[in-house]
């Protein structure tokens, strides 16, 4: 079995490449920092990962609004990739479900509200294997679905629209980047571990 290896060293973005808006990802006491939000920059890994799971922790300022984009094949098409949504909505009930924090984003909400505060560190993982993914925050689970269930463009399973409209989901690559995504709000990540699996 494949060991935890980190894919932050704590120093340096080695490993990473910016999109957009390079010089507003950092690095700072340890973590990497997005210092000057501009919404619409991405921060992502330069391998390509498949069947995974990766670990880490994030804090954010109030009303911070990002992500974490995986199995993204195409990054000129946003809609090629998928999304576990990391935003402020501890204690919030004017966000729509499937847009919380820990939502599989447009796809599946939450199944709980496990977010912290702006400002406390929350943990975060993801696992991906074949048509199964499955996401935790703090200890909870979020999501847990089988992305085979997503034959229809623009469709969920349960007849709700989504923004996918030129792919069912089931057919997208199974393979492709891990991104942070920069939309707006400072954020922090630290601890970040992936195992292939």
């Amino acid at each position: 079995m494949a060991d935890w290896e980190p894919i932050f060293d704590g120093e340096s973005l080695d490993g990473w490449f910016a999109t957009g808006l390079p010089d507003r990802w950092t690095v700072s006491d340890g973590c990497i920092h997005l210092e000057r939000p501009g919404n619409g920059s991405f921060l992502c890994r330069e391998n390509y990962y498949g069947d995974f799971h990766v670990r880490f922790e994030y804090r954010h300022e109030p009303e911070c609004n990002s992500g974490v984009y995986f199995r993204w094949s195409e990054l000129t098409d946003r809609a090629t990739g998928m999304e576990i949504q990391i935003l402020d909505t501890h204690e919030r009930d004017n966000v729509p479900p499937q847009a919380e924090c820990g939502a599989l984003y447009d796809m599946v909400a939450p199944a709980v509200d496990a977010t912290r505060p702006a400002g406390e560190w929350n943990q975060m993982e993801l696992r991906c294997e074949g048509s199964m993914i499955k996401s935790s925050l703090n200890g909870e689970t979020t999501v847990d679905v089988d992305i085979d269930e997503w034959t229809t463009p623009g469709e969920n399973p349960d007849g709700t629209e989504n923004k996918f409209t030129g792919y069912a989901m089931t057919d997208l690559p199974r393979r492709g980047r891990l991104g942070l995504q920069d939309h707006g709000g400072q954020i922090w990540f630290r601890n970040l571990e992936l195992k292939r699996l």
